[in-house]
């Protein structure tokens, strides 16, 4: 079982921003151990460019990232998701999507740093806060024993992870 690799996906409505960070900080952090993916409810087509500025600053990959749709990952073919994340809860009313199938879920809701207004600065600013969050859950995700834990304590953990620092005001709530 340690050779196993996991399928994590990380949803977000627009897939341009913290949906990307997670599935390239995870891509690094968790190589060898876990495959990340990023997809959107509701994608703009685009990836925000402050997320690629601050990605590159941190020594984090940058390339081939793009805004998808989440059903790219529910067709017949699509890799089978082990764990789902949503990082997408930060605007009251904000519908995230519902992953069907069997993969551990928890919500890591992150401040939107797209909806930053502001100079260039402090838009970049907003994108560093939000990597730094999504880099210490993702870290604390890692370090779990997976394989050698119940379902309903990694559940448990999952959710924990959903409420560190940063979670916005309805994170962690699932």
């Amino acid at each position: 079982m340690a050779d196993r690799v996991y399928n994590v996906l990380f949803l977000c409505t627009g897939n341009t921003a913290r949906s990307i960070l997670a599935e390239s900080i995870l891509a690094k952090e968790g190589a060898g151990r876990f495959r990340s993916f990023s997809a959107g409810s509701h994608p703009k087509g685009i990836v925000n460019p402050f997320a690629l500025k601050v990605l590159a600053k941190a020594d984090y990959p940058t390339e081939g990232f793009r805004s998808k749709s989440w059903e790219e990952f529910a067709v017949p073919g699509a890799p089978v998701m082990d764990f789902v994340f949503t990082v997408c809860d930060n605007a009251a009313g904000e519908a995230c999507p519902v992953w069907p199938g069997q993969p551990m879920t928890a919500r890591w809701g992150i401040e939107d740093p797209a909806a930053v207004e502001g100079s260039d600065i402090q838009k970049e600013a907003a994108f560093v806060t939000a990597l730094r969050f999504l880099k210490n859950r993702i870290a604390a995700f890692t370090a779990l024993p997976i394989a050698g834990i119940d379902k309903m304590a990694l559940g448990n953990r999952l959710r924990e992870i959903g409420r560190l620092d940063g979670a916005s005001p309805l994170g962690g709530s699932k």
